[in-house]
């Protein structure tokens, strides 16, 4: 009876400890991957009745699309269920970060040998820096925070980025797949890959956990239209040659007549 009774209690034990061993792991591994940064808040989605109907839609909306966004981060860390190819997902988010394309940009644009090849260049450039002027600016007027399963490592803790809306990689990658199709891209198998690296940057940001959905999707639309301002401020050699021209013209008929002043003074 005695033997009987102190075997089902050690079983109990076992049970009890395997369970708790098990509970422990899992929870260090969800702290691994949920790491939150500092200062940011989860997003609050209590909803009340007595809220009008949009409110209750938009909170609807906002609930979806946090599920959704934490559903795709499945290379938020390496203890995520795709973590093995996280490497070869931030070698693609680091394809369309603004640092490389703005340096590699202004490199071809110095060593370009055609006035048609810098024309195109100049005016890549100028998108570019529009780009991150205006990603700038809606991040700093919404200033909605990043995902909270987000994990900082040490190439993108040199690149981070501190608010999340709109997404800077989807509306560049928009903005840039345009732009090569419509001016460089001549072949199908060229416009294939241009659109697929864009939707592969795009997605990068979702399965790192960088963005949430409407983060990205807002960033697509927001570049996609952003091609449309550049191609009608397009900058052409003979344009800017005229516009520094006639700036020059203007300081020098200033320079001229202050002088002219400053003698009849005397």
């Amino acid at each position: 009876m005695f033997s009987a009774t102190t075997r089902r209690n050690s079983c109990r034990g076992i049970a009890f400890g395997s369970r708790t061993t098990s509970e422990l792991h899992a929870r260090r591994r969800s702290s691994v991957c949920s790491h939150v940064p500092a200062g940011v808040q989860p997003e609050d989605l209590s909803v009340s009745l007595s809220q009008p109907i949009i409110t209750i839609t938009l909170r609807f909306l906002l609930a979806i699309d946090l599920w959704l966004s934490k559903q795709l981060g499945v290379c938020a860390c390496e203890k995520s269920s795709w973590g093995s190819i996280r490497p070869l997902v931030r070698l693609v988010e680091f394809s369309g970060h603004a640092i490389p394309w703005i340096v590699g940009t202004l490199y071809s644009l110095l060593c370009g040998e055609t006035a048609e090849e810098q024309e195109v260049l100049l005016n890549l450039t100028l998108a570019l820096l529009l780009d991150l002027l205006l990603v700038r600016l809606l991040k700093a007027l919404v200033r909605r925070q990043i995902p909270v399963q987000n994990r900082s490592d040490i190439l993108s803790a040199l690149f981070a980025e501190r608010y999340s809306f709109p997404s800077g990689h989807a509306t560049r990658a928009a903005m840039c797949a345009r732009f090569f199709l419509a001016q460089l891209s001549d072949t199908a198998s060229t416009r294939f890959l241009v659109v697929g690296w864009s939707v592969l940057v795009s997605l990068s940001r979702l399965l790192l956990a960088r963005n949430y959905v409407t983060d990205v999707g807002f960033g697509l639309a927001m570049g996609f239209c952003q091609y449309s301002l550049v191609e009608r401020l397009w900058v052409t050699w003979d344009g800017l040659r005229d516009l520094l021209f006639l700036r020059l013209r203007e300081r020098l008929n200033w320079a001229y007549g202050g002088l002219w002043m400053d003698d009849w003074t005397y």
